[in-house]
């Protein structure tokens, strides 16, 4: 790494490429999936069951994230979770990511510095390493994280296999990142709990695994709203899915958040996103895993996606270029 007193050491393009490459992998410990880390032209990750799972997720300044809002280190942790969440949504246990970063040159060290220690965070907490990635010039900050997992053996958790009659379960927490978006939005700090929601959401990594051990039929990682992301689970399974509100536990928090906003706490649960819970089904005899919540229940094809057996009136969720 550059040193930080030399001239244009402050920014990515005084401590160069090489530089910054060494800034985000030295000194850094992997797990014993990574066989060779940074250094080489690739990575070597081990697969214990002989098949990968991966998934690639993109975060773009001002579009996923504001860096008025957040910290370096906050959207570091948050673009390594969204990835992860799907991942433990294939019923896969995460081993690994790979990160792209693109950014202007004038970016501060100290921002790059910042995100990589966020994204190595993120990365302890589901005991994955970090194994390589790139480094590009850019108009704007931009993220591209690419994450591996494997499945011990067991088939893959797709969208596809609801069967009606299967009951619908949730585990992880849902609205939170919603009302911090919206508390952020009105110009707000706190409540800080609620604001980090959004900021880094926190998605339950065992539970993905948990679940497929357990016989769940179809999963999803709810990023876009619970209803709309289960209407993705409907449409790929052929089923519909009743939501019962009455199985919805609205936090105290969201309940005061929502009566200083003037807003209603229920329809973040139901349709904000990016809190990265996971949504199941399960056969109706399956006892839950630990952890899960039924919310609802699989219905006969063509009837949607309905709340208290009803069409829900208004948007089910987050759509990109709407």
């Amino acid at each position: 790494m550059a040193d930080r007193t030399t001239p244009g050491g402050d920014t990515v393009a005084g401590i160069g490429e090489f530089g910054l490459i060494g800034a985000m992998t030295e000194g850094r410990a992997q797990p014993s999936t990574t066989l060779l880390g940074p250094g080489d032209d690739a990575a070597v990750v081990a697969a214990p069951d002989g098949r990968v799972v991966a998934t690639t997720d993109v975060l773009v300044q001002n579009v996923h994230f504001r860096f008025g809002w957040s910290s370096p280190a906050h959207v570091g942790r948050k673009a390594v979770a969204v990835n992860l969440a799907d991942i433990a949504a294939m019923g896969a246990v995460p081993t690994s990511v790979l990160v792209g970063l693109a950014c202007p040159p004038d970016t501060e060290t100290s921002v790059v510095t910042q995100l990589v220690d966020g994204m190595w965070e993120e990365a302890a907490r589901a005991r994955v390493g970090i194994v390589g990635g790139d480094v590009v010039r850019a108009e704007e900050l931009v993220l591209s994280i690419t994450a591996l997992g494997d499945l011990g053996g067991r088939p893959p958790v797709t969208r596809s296999g609801a069967r009606p009659g299967d009951v619908v379960a949730v585990c992880g927490r849902l609205g939170w990142a919603a009302a911090g978006l919206a508390v952020l939005g009105r110009g707000f700090r706190s409540p800080v709990g609620v604001v980090n929601a959004q900021r880094s959401p926190e998605p339950p990594y065992a539970a993905g695994p948990a679940a497929a051990i357990a016989g769940a039929t179809a999963m999803i990682d709810v990023s876009d709203g619970l209803l709309a992301d289960l209407g993705h689970l409907a449409l790929a399974s052929g089923v519909g899915i009743d939501v019962q509100t009455d199985r919805l536990t609205l936090d105290q928090k969201l309940v005061d958040v929502g009566t200083a906003l003037g807003a209603d706490p229920m329809r973040w649960v139901l349709t904000g996103g990016e809190d990265h819970a996971l949504a199941a089904t399960f056969p109706s005899y399956t006892d839950l895993p630990e952890g899960w919540t039924r919310i609802g229940t699989v219905l006969l094809p063509d009837t949607g996606v309905t709340v208290d057996g009803r069409p829900y009136d208004g948007e089910t969720g987050w759509e990109h270029w709407r």
